[in-house]
């Protein structure tokens, strides 16, 4: 089925969720969201300061969280549109120093977290025809790690793979996949991998600093609204420069 062409009228209507939406970058995608039109709902472990935005509980690594929280937006909106998964942690542990524990949390978070999400909402979209996932990659999976380690480089590569394969299967049913690869983007997750510092020495960086959450959220919104109607399992790069493909 070929999607009508974009009017260019913004996601009036449109129903996105958004997990890890309490987040840096998540919080910022639900405003650039907003901004356009669409009606958010941001999954979370815990909630956010403000009720702005409708918050519902989904720990990311449990399937049934995640299905539970997007029923529940399907009771209360009828729909889902939108689905981006931007709920991360990132480690910067080497191979030798690697615990199980938290090999197996960097994987959940940011890998299976990612696949639990598209299960939960690939349903609902094919059955209405439509909808638009974004997944938040990272530069790291495609240079091997800035500061980051190898499970998270793993991990983020992973996301990569499954956005492809998820375009191929589910593009014959009106569902477009797609990913951002920030590079380092000063939230308090990047913070807590530098000693807490605001780092921002950008040396090699030819727009000559780092990323901040808005400079994510537009991109995604981009992905997420009609301007992107024949784009599907690509990978974004939005790193300043820093890195090209």
């Amino acid at each position: 089925m070929i999607p009508e062409t974009s009017n260019h009228d913004g996601l009036n209507g449109r129903v996105a969720v958004i997990t890890g939406g309490c987040g840096g970058i998540g919080r910022k995608v639900a405003v650039a969201l907003t901004a356009r039109g669409a009606h958010c709902y941001l999954l979370d472990v815990s909630g956010p300061a403000d009720e702005a935005v409708p918050f519902v509980h989904a720990d990311v690594r449990s399937f049934d969280s995640v299905q539970a929280a997007v029923d529940d937006v399907l009771t209360q909106a009828g729909r889902i549109d939108i689905a981006v998964g931007c709920a991360g942690v990132v480690s910067g542990t080497g191979l030798l120093e690697l615990t199980d524990e938290e090999t197996q949390m960097i994987l959940e978070v940011n890998l299976l977290g990612f696949v639990n999400l598209l299960r939960a909402v690939v349903p609902a979209m094919t059955a209405q025809g439509s909808g638009k996932v974004v997944a938040l990659g990272s530069v790291a999976s495609r240079v091997g790690g800035v500061k980051s380690g190898p499970v998270y480089v793993a991990a983020k590569a992973g996301v990569a793979g499954v956005v492809k394969w998820a375009a191929k299967t589910y593009g014959p049913h009106g569902i477009q996949v797609n990913a951002v690869a920030p590079g380092p983007v000063l939230t308090p997750m990047w913070q807590g991998l530098n000693d807490g510092a605001v780092n921002e020495d950008a040396t090699g960086y030819p727009l000559g600093r780092l990323g901040r959450p808005e400079d994510i959220a537009e991109p995604i919104a981009f992905l997420a609204g009609p301007e992107s109607n024949w784009i599907t399992g690509q990978t974004l790069d939005i790193n300043g420069g820093s890195y090209f493909s």
